[in-house]
């Protein structure tokens, strides 16, 4: 499917614009003074943790130069870890260890890191270099997920994920993000990784996209996208919904994991998701949205909201 065609056609199609997505959906949906409760991933796993929503196993934060120190205890016993920084977004900064090794660091990509670099990885993070606007940041740590079989073949060597948009409580549309070697091990679209389009209605994956091109196969496993069947796909969009009673932003991303033993886990909120799950989905976002704005009254409970989807889906054709 080309999406080089010309506007009309794409309006035509529900596609939105980057425009129409600044000023439509974020600018008008979604309050600047709820931003931190999303931007800022240790207040997110805060509230998420105290509204009883699981997340992944909160290590430690370093918050100044002085602390990095503290790494060695807080990551005495464990093998396998993330450090990310607290205000980043679009997957900057966020490091993957698989292992150790002799006192050595395996990253997800295959090459190892020792302590002074790990130590220099965390500096750049607190300096702000990976964060919003740059602005002085810290670094936290947390357990590495270990994802769930289920997408074990279509992705390489990193930790899928599920990206949903919430549109007023509304679960719209879903993605799984799948890491790739150019990806870096890491499940961000603007790097690499594959997005795939998911079946609202019954959480079976359909159509792909990788560096803005259509594909059915994932570049480095060449095994086929289509037919993967998510588990548990009414609990996982229910969850979904819950979030929007974290963070009420009108136009909300989740990113959920799948732990093998852990279940679903909220990774993180994003108060201005990208339009790429339109691409990965073949279907543009407008008529799932107006559909939603039509609505006499929203439901309240996020179970009869995350009913509402394949309705939705289903309005965009």
């Amino acid at each position: 499917m080309s999406w080089r065609w010309p506007a009309t056609v794409l309006r035509e199609r529900g596609v939105l614009s980057m425009n129409a997505r600044n000023l439509e959906l974020i600018a008008a949906e979604n309050p600047r003074r709820l931003y931190p409760l999303v931007d800022d991933k240790t207040l997110t796993k805060q509230l998420a943790t105290e509204a009883g929503i699981a997340v992944p196993e909160f290590l430690g934060v370093i918050e100044s130069e002085g602390e990095i120190r503290e790494l060695d205890r807080i990551l005495e016993g464990q093998s396998s870890f993330v450090i990310k920084p607290a205000q980043g977004s679009g997957g900057s900064g966020i490091l993957v260890i698989d292992g150790v090794r002799r006192g050595r660091y395996l990253r997800s990509n295959g090459t190892y890191l020792d302590r002074e670099q790990l130590g220099h990885h965390v500096s750049n993070v607190l300096s702000g270099m990976y964060s919003l606007g740059g602005l002085p940041d810290r670094a936290l740590i947390e357990r590495r997920v270990e994802f769930d079989p289920v997408f074990e073949d279509v992705t390489y060597q990193g930790v899928p994920d599920i990206r949903t948009i919430v549109f007023r409580g509304v679960p719209i549309a879903a993605m799984v993000r799948l890491p790739t070697r150019a990806s870096d091990g890491k499940a961000n679209l603007h790097q690499g990784a594959v997005g795939v389009g998911v079946d609202m209605a019954t959480g079976v994956t359909t159509t792909g996209v990788c560096q803005s091109r259509p594909v059915d196969h994932h570049p480095d496993t060449l095994m086929p996208l289509a037919g993967v069947q998510i588990p548990d796909w009414p609990s996982l969009l229910a969850l979904a919904a819950r979030c929007y009673e974290l963070a009420p932003l009108g136009y909300l991303g989740v990113d959920i994991v799948l732990d093998r033993e852990l279940g679903p886990l909220v990774l993180e909120l994003n108060a201005r998701p990208g339009l790429a799950i339109q691409l990965a989905n073949r279907r543009g976002l407008r008529f799932a949205i107006d559909h939603v704005r039509a609505m006499e009254a929203i439901p309240k409970e996020a179970r009869e909201r995350a009913a509402l989807a394949a309705e939705c889906a289903a309005a965009s054709g």
